[in-house]
């Protein structure tokens, strides 16, 4: 099995995945092997007929780009708050 080391990673990075890996009550070590794995995996699978997972920025501009209209109107909203709150 290979070894990997990364340099210059700061230490609240270090930290925040610590934090991560025991929250799943797992070693730093194993918590970094599986994302690195699962990592590898989509990596694969976006280079193989498997349609990949859309990046955070992908799915931000997606949104972005959505058609706002056809909602309700800000005073609906607002009278179905009224609505409810004076039911209660």
């Amino acid at each position: 099995m290979a070894s990997v080391q990364v340099d210059g990673v700061p230490e609240e990075t270090v930290e925040a995945l610590k934090s991560q890996a025991a929250d799943r009550g797992l070693t730093l070590t194993a918590y970094l092997r599986a994302e690195l794995e699962r990592l590898a995996g989509a990596a694969q699978a976006s280079d193989a007929t498997e349609p990949r997972r859309p990046t955070n920025a992908e799915v931000v501009q997606r949104i972005l780009s959505r058609d706002r209209r056809g909602g309700p109107t800000r005073d609906e909203i607002v009278e179905q708050i009224r609505r409810v709150r004076d039911a209660s």
